[in-house]
C-alpha cells in the first residue's frame, strides 16, 4: 500500500525573495541570475569594517576610563586619609573672619579719626613762634632712621644776657630716598621673607601685611641696630599689639633675635636662615 502524501502545506513565496530577485534583468550577465548580491555584500563588508572600528575604540575608551577611574578613586581615598590625619592650625576659621572684620572696622575708625583731626588741625590759627638763637649742628652720625642734630638754643640768654640757660631741642632730618632699582630689590626681599611666614602675613589680612612691611623696612634701614616694641609703634595704625603679633612670627621664624640681656628687650635682625 503506497504511504499518503505530505499534508503539510507549502509556504507562499514573498513578493522579495532570491528567486524573484534572481529574475531580475538589472544584471543579465551575472551567473545564476545572482549578480545583484555582490554589490550588496561589498557594503555589507564595509559596514562591518566600520563596526569593528567603533566596537575596537569603544573597548579602548572603557580601559581609559577604568584606568582612571581606579587613579582617581585612589586620589580621593588619599586626601580623604590625609584630611582625617592631618591638622591645618592655620586654616581660617569662622572666628578668623569675624576678627578680620572687626579689625577692619577699627582701621576705618582710625582713619577717620584721623582725618578729623587733620581737619582741626588746619582750622585752628597757627601759633606764632617764639624768638630764639639757634645753632645747627648738622655734621652729627646718624643713628636712627630718623636721624637727630642737637641744636643749641640760647632763648634765656638772648632774652637776658646774664642768665646763662642753654635749651637743646631735637630736629628731624629725613631719611635719603631710595632710588628706583633701591626699591625694586628691597621690594623682591620683602616678598620673598614674607613667603617663608604663616598665611595671615602673606595677603590673607593686607592690614596685617603692610604693617609687617613697615617693620621690616626698619630693620633694613638699620640692620645692625636693636629695637625694643616701642620704637615701630606708630599709632593710630600700628599699635603695640599688633607690632607685638608681628614680633612673634619674625622670632619663631628666626628672621629677628630677642635680647634681654642688658635688662630690656631688644630685636636684632638676622634675615631668613639657610
Amino acid at each position: 500500500m503506497a504511504p499518503n502524501p505530505p499534508q503539510t502545506p507549502l509556504r507562499r513565496l514573498s513578493q522579495g525573495s532570491l528567486f524573484r530577485l534572481s529574475r531580475s534583468t538589472a544584471y543579465p550577465d551575472a551567473p545564476h541570475g545572482l549578480g545583484f548580491l555582490e554589490p550588496a555584500l561589498a557594503e555589507l563588508v564595509d559596514e562591518a569594517e566600520a563596526l569593528q572600528t567603533n566596537v575596537e575604540g569603544l573597548r579602548g575608551l572603557s580601559e581609559s576610563l577604568e584606568t582612571f577611574n581606579e587613579s582617581f578613586a585612589s586620589w580621593l581615598y588619599v586626601m580623604n586619609m590625609n584630611a582625617l590625619t592631618t591638622d591645618w592650625p592655620q586654616a581660617p576659621t569662622q572666628a578668623s573672619f569675624m576678627l578680620a572684620a572687626r579689625r577692619a572696622e577699627e582701621d576705618t575708625r582710625a582713619a577717620l579719626e584721623a582725618i578729623r583731626a587733620a581737619e582741626e588741625a588746619a582750622r585752628r590759627p597757627p601759633t606764632p613762634p617764639e624768638p630764639t638763637a639757634t645753632l645747627e649742628r648738622s655734621d652729627m652720625p646718624t643713628t636712627d632712621g630718623a636721624t637727630e642734630a642737637t641744636i643749641a638754643t640760647a632763648s634765656a640768654a638772648a632774652a637776658k644776657p646774664g642768665a646763662g640757660t642753654k635749651t637743646v631741642v631735637k630736629k628731624k632730618v629725613a631719611k635719603p630716598k631710595m632710588s628706583a632699582k633701591e626699591k625694586r630689590e628691597r621690594g623682591l626681599e620683602v616678598e620673598r621673607l614674607l613667603a617663608a611666614l604663616p598665611l595671615e602675613f602673606r595677603g590673607n589680612d593686607l592690614t596685617l601685611r603692610r604693617h609687617m612691611e613697615t617693620i621690616m623696612d626698619k630693620f633694613f634701614d638699620h640692620p645692625d641696630q636693636g629695637f625694643n616694641i616701642v620704637a615701630f609703634v606708630k599709632p593710630p595704625d600700628l599699635n603695640q599689639a599688633r607690632v607685638n603679633k608681628c614680633m612673634i612670627a619674625l622670632v619663631n621664624r628666626k628672621m629677628v633675635r630677642k635680647d634681654n640681656s642688658t635688662g630690656s628687650v631688644l630685636y636684632y635682625w638676622n634675615g631668613l636662615p639657610r
